[in-house]
């Protein structure tokens, strides 16, 4: 194995100072808009492209983590770290042994292996794994590293395996536990939307925290949240761990730094632009104690309102975003009352909230052509279904 001096000096030249492709990914159909985000990053054109399933990137090892601290649209973040073609156990063990481990993961520390396959002959998961795990305690010249090495937490480190013909792309994920984890709640609801599609619907809208924002049906306040650290230019991932931050490479100083620069460009809003509601207390009281915790009061109020009693000229003389997520589903006891629940939310906007951006979360899109104004209605995968994220105007 390398001195300690001579494994900093090449974890330096191949992991922090060298150009690596990264991959962002993204929920189907979110792919465009963390490309954008990464462009408006500072990501050059030449250097990112739409891939299936997200984004290829290539950058450094701060840009990677820029890119966890700043994209709102993507799942996850991972590092390519090899690619190699087997069509024996044998010599896939072989091909992982040449990887040069020791760059990534701490000594004596197994990560946590997803292996994805197709078109591979090699298709048994748990036996993939293990060839990599068998791999890695070749490279470290330890026979007993597979069996008793300590085994790394879920959100610390992670090795993903995917095999397409025959060819094995083995990466790292940098990100550990999902990005649309915040760290801002400490409360759940039922089904809640997840702040990566939250934010996809703001982003779509063109919402900036300028306007105002009403979530009339806050349940777990994920919009109004996620509309919060929007407008309070708050990065998504502020509040939260990485699990890069357990790779060799990490500097807790240099992080530090970009953390200092991140929270100088924080700003207080001198009055409430995002008014949250629900006619559920214990909902509302759980949302407010969040905003409180996280220092969100300042932009976010919150009310025990029905959305039918809610008058938005009685909030804001402007008009803005309102955004709903009503319950449908398994949350409604029929596919009658969902409907007549839509008409009427129908109804409501198209008499109070005249020049409004709207996003409506609707269970399906039979229901859409019965609506007396026109959204665009885009699908997405939520909780086993099949929702539409309907967006546009009032008029």
């Amino acid at each position: 194995m390398p001195t300690e001096s001579s494994l900093s000096k090449r974890i330096k030249r191949h992991v922090i100072g060298r150009q690596r492709t990264y991959f962002a990914a993204t929920s189907p159909g979110f792919e465009n808009l963390c490309y954008s985000e990464l462009i408006n990053l500072g990501f050059s054109e030449e250097n990112a492209a739409v891939v299936e399933g997200g984004v290829e990137f290539q950058g450094k090892l701060q840009d990677c983590w820029q890119a966890n601290l700043h994209l709102r649209t993507a799942g996850r973040i991972l590092l390519r770290i090899d690619s190699v073609k087997a069509t024996r156990f044998s010599q896939l063990e072989k091909n992982a042994a040449g990887i040069p481990w020791e760059l990534y993961l701490p000594p004596t520390v197994l990560p946590h292996v997803h292996v994805t396959t197709r078109h591979c002959r090699l298709y048994h998961t748990d036996a993939i794994g293990q060839r990599l795990f068998d791999g890695i305690s070749a490279r470290a010249g330890s026979n007993d590293l597979a069996k008793s090495g300590k085994q790394a937490a879920s959100s610390e480190l992670t090795i993903f395996i995917r095999g397409v013909d025959d060819r094995f792309t083995v990466s790292i994920d940098s990100s550990g536990g999902h990005l649309h984890k915040r760290g801002l709640k400490r409360h759940y609801g039922k089904a809640p939307i997840r702040e990566t599609t939250a934010a996809a619907a703001l982003l779509l809208t063109g919402y900036t925290g300028s306007e105002p924002l009403i979530d009339p049906m806050c349940g777990t306040g994920t919009f109004s949240l996620e509309a919060a650290m929007v407008a309070k230019k708050i990065a998504p991932g502020w509040l939260r761990e990485f699990a890069f931050m357990h790779w060799p490479s990490f500097s807790p100083k240099r992080w530090e730094y970009l953390k200092r620069q991140i929270e100088n460009r924080i700003i207080h809003s001198p009055r409430p632009m995002i008014f949250a509601s629900d006619q559920d207390t214990s909902a509302c009281s759980r949302l407010e104690k969040c905003l409180q915790r996280n220092q969100l009061s300042d932009i976010v109020t919150v009310a025990r309102k029905n959305f039918f009693d809610l008058r938005p000229d009685e909030l804001t003389a402007q008009t803005g975003v309102v955004v709903i997520n009503p319950p449908y589903g398994v949350r409604l006891e029929s596919l009658e009352k969902s409907n007549q629940l839509f008409e009427a939310i129908w109804e409501q906007l198209g008499r109070f909230y005249k020049g409004w951006k709207v996003v409506l979360i609707a269970p399906d899109r039979k229901g859409i052509k019965k609506m007396p104004f026109t959204l665009e209605a885009l699908p997405f995968f939520h909780g086993g279904l099949n929702p539409a994220l309907l967006l546009g105007k009032i008029s």
